[in-house]
């Protein structure tokens, strides 16, 4: 009933998994991660039990396959079951019981496992699997680029309804105060896969870091100016009104002294355009 990916990062600083299902609120029953001992999913008649388990065989100092042989070795549902499991290493390792709904069956390479069960076919897997080797940029990206890659191969042969997208690092979560870096769930939605990735955009916009900073004069004063008066607020100080709206709408990770990150003022350009 389920398709997932789950993954450790290429600098090895990073666990992730992305799942999507026709099953309401996926996010909250499959994807676990754990830094930095590792990732789990496991689905397909779902034991929650491999989670807490897994991890405390992660953090024992068990692999990715001698975790799972010990989750299945001790679950005599197990050929109901399907998971897949990176290490704190890399090391990936995936189960499909016999019993599993088709087409169900999964992949293993360096750093990632992919999985699904109740699929349109095969075909869903490899692609995954050729997406995630492919992508480049963030992690979380090639995360989602596996999983769009699988729903548009058909992904749950009987439909979409959730998906979600969980990532984390040794303090990688807001502030440092939690290892969770993103944590992202569309629970019950017509296509769930694109608003997951809708999403993630809005997670980059807030959490990001300025990337590319201008100077508030000529255009971009201009432009800043129209924005904020469309938006309602005072332009006679740009520096105080700026730093009101990005407080309204979640962006204070974005404000530069002396400047603007240009994804700022395009987000306030789109909301100004939504109230002409």
């Amino acid at each position: 009933m389920t398709f997932s990916i789950v993954a450790l990062s290429n600098d090895g600083q990073r666990w992730g998994v992305a799942v999507a299902s026709k099953f309401l609120a996926v996010g909250a029953i499959v994807p676990g991660v754990r830094a930095p001992f590792g990732a789990i999913a496991t689905q397909s008649f779902a034991n929650m039990r491999y989670l807490p388990d897994g991890f405390a065989h992660l953090a024992a100092g068990l692999d990715a396959q001698a975790t799972l042989d010990a989750l299945t070795a001790a679950d005599d549902e197990r050929e109901l079951r399907q998971a897949g499991v990176v290490d704190g290493s890399g090391r990936a390792a995936t189960f499909t019981g016999a019993e599993c709904i088709p087409w169900a069956g999964g992949v293993t390479g360096n750093g990632y496992a992919i999985q699904g069960n109740i699929l349109t076919g095969p075909e869903v897997v490899a692609d995954m699997e050729a997406a995630y080797l492919a992508a480049t940029g963030p992690f979380e990206r090639r995360l989602l680029a596996a999983l769009l890659a699988g729903d548009r191969a058909g992904g749950d042969s009987r439909g979409r309804q959730s998906a979600a997208l969980l990532v984390g690092g040794v303090g990688a979560g807001y502030g440092g105060g939690s290892d969770i870096a993103i944590d992202l769930r569309v629970d019950d939605h017509v296509d769930p896969c694109p608003e997951l990735e809708r999403i993630l955009g809005i997670h980059e916009l807030i959490f990001g870091t300025p990337e590319d900073v201008r100077a508030v004069e000529g255009e971009i004063a201009t432009r800043l100016k129209a924005a904020l008066a469309t938006l309602g607020y005072p332009t006679d100080d740009l520096a105080a009104s700026l730093f009101q709206v990005a407080g309204v709408e979640n962006l204070e990770m974005r404000l530069v002294p002396d400047g603007i990150d240009i994804h700022v003022l395009e987000h306030l350009e789109a909301l100004a355009a939504r109230e002409v």
